[in-house]
């Protein structure tokens, strides 16, 4: 999309169109343009229709935020999950933080969570459509008092009289994920530069950064949302004890650490452990294990057991009833004796694929279990249980 056809988005007629294009079914795409198509002009019903669709798959980030906001297919993509940039800028206010240079600032996802949070910010990012699109979305949302958007190189931005900066490089280069730090656009040196020159700062990384590759001086935050790892942001002027931290949203359980040596192995026990994938990334299963009182079941491995269930919002607890070497014909054979037609499947140091392997249980019955294919020792195992709490079945 043109920027000129952006802006014509933002017209009288522009929104005309999108409330007609609002809430379509995508089979009904089709009669929608063609309908519109005889009074407006073909590119314009092209950009609300789009607009549309992109509104419909932003909602999982921005929940009703989505239907007043702009978006650009790149822009849903890389934006931040508005529980995830909301707990930043607590952090962020938390420490004093009144205003902030967000670099590389997108559609300004962060940049409203921020000034949601009472911080003013200036939000700089090198496209012009992009750059309009988050002004649009500020105004949309009743927040361009608190964000001052500029359109340029970030590497050009004066940072003095800032409290703080964040740094959202790009870290994709077209459809594939770059991993390198030093290939991001622009680059973690750089980025680690510019957090220098400000008394706070953040650099938002990919979850699966080298831990080699964080600065000494910095404290590594990895964050999961209902489960799922979303990002690793690098904290500087936190003055943090501990150089990792997990945090677990939404309930924003957070877990420091990062440097206890890795927790023994021993055999399986009652009940098994699935740390949180915040947690493991943090190198902070380790800490859960102390909590717990329990054991790797294999030194690669990060499924933890013990003998006792004990509350963590930091791992899922599943209290286990069978350990067996792992054998098609004997899981069948169990789960059809024990009537299970429900299998959830999770692997961790496996080859086996999930849903090949259900595919060949066909399972039927009533009942249900979770069938874990891993490693104990070293030997390949799998581990027959259900969530913790709900009974024995077997």
């Amino acid at each position: 999309m043109e920027i000129e056809t952006f802006r014509a988005l933002l017209t009288d007629q522009g929104q005309t169109l999108l409330d007609q294009a609002r809430g379509h079914a995508l089979g009904q795409e089709l009669a929608l343009v063609t309908r519109l198509r005889r009074n407006h002009p073909a590119e314009l019903v092209s950009a609300a229709v789009g607009q549309a669709r992109l509104r419909q798959r932003a909602a999982a980030k921005f929940g009703a935020d989505a239907e007043l906001m702009y978006f650009t297919p790149h822009g849903v993509e890389q934006a931040t999950r508005t529980s995830v940039a909301r707990w930043r800028a607590r952090r962020f206010a938390a420490l004093g933080v009144r205003r902030l240079a967000d670099l590389c600032s997108g559609i300004g996802g962060d940049a409203i969570a921020l000034a949601r949070a009472g911080i003013s910010v200036v939000a700089v990012d090198r496209d012009p459509l992009t750059c309009a699109v988050a002004e649009a979305n500020a105004a949309a949302l009743g927040l361009s008092a608190l964000i001052e958007q500029r359109c340029g190189e970030v590497s050009e931005v004066d940072l003095d009289g800032f409290d703080a900066v964040f740094v959202d490089p790009a870290r994709r280069g077209g459809a594939r994920r770059i991993f390198d730090p030093e290939a991001y656009s622009p680059p973690l040196s750089w980025a680690v530069g510019a957090a220098r020159q400000a008394p706070y700062a953040a650099l938002k990384v990919a979850p699966g950064i080298p831990h080699d590759a964080v600065p000494p001086q910095a404290e590594a935050e990895w964050v999961s949302d209902s489960g799922d790892v979303k990002e690793a942001v690098l904290w500087f002027g936190t003055a943090a004890d501990q150089p990792h931290r997990a945090t677990l949203l939404p309930s924003g359980d957070t877990l420091t650490g990062g440097r206890l040596p890795d927790p023994a192995p021993g055999p399986v026990r009652r009940y098994l452990y699935e740390p949180d994938g915040a947690v493991i990334r943090a190198h902070l299963v380790a800490e859960v294990a102390g909590q717990l009182g329990a054991t790797l079941i294999d030194p690669t491995i990060a499924y933890l057991t013990a003998d006792d269930l004990r509350p963590t919002p930091y791992a899922t607890a599943y209290e286990i009833s069978d350990v067996l070497p792992f054998g098609l014909k004997k899981l069948k054979a169990l789960l059809r004796e024990r009537g299970v037609g429900t299998v959830v499947i999770k692997k961790r140091g496996s080859a086996i694929e999930p849903e090949e392997l259900r595919r060949k249980l066909r399972p039927e019955g009533v009942n249900s279990c979770t069938v874990f294919l891993t490693r104990v020792a070293g030997a390949p195992t799998m581990l027959l249980g259900q969530p913790a709490g709900q009974g024995r079945w077997m």
